[in-house]
Parts: structure tokens; sequence; C-alpha cells
């Protein structure tokens, strides 16, 4: 749920904070904490930036995510619901019958000492975790694997959930939140209804110092920078772009409709385009 924020300074007169008062409210579990997680701030091994626009911020510890849901037939206990600063998702925290703790994506609906479990084949229940030849036709999911026993990798962030269309043969096709369908294995697993912290999206930071604790630093236009530092850049007064000679800071090609996507990972299973008109 969105709160409003009352706007005694100008940084909170146009604030929208998501109202966390039902989540845990105390320190992550330490067991399930990264050690020595270091923060990059957009800098490859060399030392050189390779990201644009990253660095400072609030410092974050960084918790391990169970995205394989390996833990077969042994049922969960959810002990509490926790804010993630590493993702737009909240995390659940489990804890298993034979003394193990883990933390998942938490899905909307799943409530404080639900019982969960993940197998090939199980109830259809917020939280639970089975393969894909077992959900029926048009339940929601999310947490999906693209390989067996790799772990979730699509469908994982706040408010973001896919749906079974269909199965043919080996593979079922799924309906991805961009509107894509794609084909995935019916051996692949995934968790049961739809990444919760949906108000995520509807958040208004309010000021410029917000984005800075995030760390997240300033950008700014190509057309704004002198013509050593962009192919945009230089020029008398306010001088445009144009379509045809739009460039990246390294001179790439990037004009609007130019298309990046790896035509040999990406489209083999490709079904129905997220761009398709009909």
């Amino acid at each position: 749920m969105l709160k409003k924020i009352k706007g005694t300074t100008p940084g909170k007169r146009h604030r929208l904070d998501i109202d966390r008062a039902d989540l845990h409210k105390g320190q992550p579990e330490k067991s399930l904490l990264v050690k020595g997680h270091k923060k990059r701030q957009g800098k490859d091994a060399s030392g050189h930036i390779s990201v644009r626009h990253r660095g400072g911020g609030v410092k974050k510890r960084m918790r391990v995510i169970d995205f394989r849901r390996d833990k077969f037939g042994i049922p969960a206990i959810v002990k509490r619901i926790e804010y993630d600063p590493m993702r737009s998702a909240n995390v659940a925290l489990l804890f298993y019958k034979d003394g193990e703790k883990r933390y998942i994506i938490a899905p909307e609906g799943l409530e404080i000492g639900a019982e969960i479990v993940s197998e090939e084949k199980t109830e259809i229940k917020i939280g639970n975790c089975m393969q894909l030849k077992n959900v029926p036709i048009g339940v929601e999911i999310h947490n999906i694997e693209l390989r067996q026993g790799k772990g979730a990798q699509i469908v994982r962030g706040a408010g973001l959930g896919a749906m079974v269309q269909s199965k043919e043969g080996k593979y079922a096709i799924i309906a991805l939140p961009s509107k894509e369908h794609r084909l995935v294995s019916l051996e692949c697993y995934a968790t049961i209804g739809r990444v919760g912290n949906q108000e995520w999206k509807g958040i208004k930071l309010g000021k410029a110092g917000r984005k800075r604790m995030m760390g997240i630093r300033p950008s700014v236009r190509g057309t704004a920078q002198h013509p050593d530092s962009h192919p945009h850049g230089g020029g008398e007064g306010r001088s445009g772009v144009g379509l045809k000679h739009a460039k990246s800071p390294w001179g790439k090609n990037v004009a609007p409709g130019k298309k990046t996507r790896s035509t040999k990972k990406s489209l083999r299973h490709l079904v129905r385009d997220r761009r398709a008109k009909n």
C-alpha cells in the first residue's frame, strides 16, 4: 500500500512511499547474508567504468535467495516477510522442518505461518513450487526456470506474474508479463502465484538525493555535452539529434528501432514477440 508523505519540505511534497508497517523490523537472518559482499560501483575487474551512472549509495547487505527451491518434499513455515534493498520484491524467510532456513521471493498473498513445499507435483497453493508439466493451464506463476536445475531466471520482479497458456510435446507455452509467449521445458520448476509488492511501481522518490542514496548518479543528455564527450554534443544553441544520426557515447548506431537482441539465444524458443500487434 502506498502512503503520501506530509509535504513539510520540498523533498517530501510529492513523495509517495510504500507502507512497510507489516514487514519485519529487525535485522536480516545472519546465516543467510553474503560474506565479503563489496559494491562494484559500475567498475570492471581492471577498475574502469563499464556501467555509467553508478556510485555512492547506502551500504547494503546481500541476502542469499533460494531460486532453485531444491529441498523437495520437506515442508517449510513462513516465519516472516522482509524488505530486501537489492530487489524490488520483498523476501520471505522459511523455516524448514529439518531445521534449515532459506529466503525466497515473497509472492502476493503469502501469509506468515503458512506452510509451503517444493515438489514435482503438489497442491496448487501460493508459494508452492512444482514442475510446469503439473501446473494447470491458466494458473499464474513466477520464478520460472529456463533450464532444469539452474534456478529461476525470469519473472522475479515486484508485481510480475506469468501464465501457462498451453502444453505441446516437451514444452509449455508461457505468456510472460511483457506479452511475449515463450517455450519452456515441462521439466522446469515454477512457483505458484504472482510476485508481491505490486505497489513498488508507484513510488515517487521526491528528490534527487534519494536517487543518490540508491547508488545511482546523474545522467546527462548527449546533446548537452561537449562534442569530445558525446557524438550528440556541440553545435550552436539547442541542436537536436536526428533519428538517422542517433549514436551511443561510443559512436554505435542506436537509432530507435535498432534491434539489439541475440538471435541465437533468445529467439530459439520464442513463439510470439512482445511487439506483435495481434
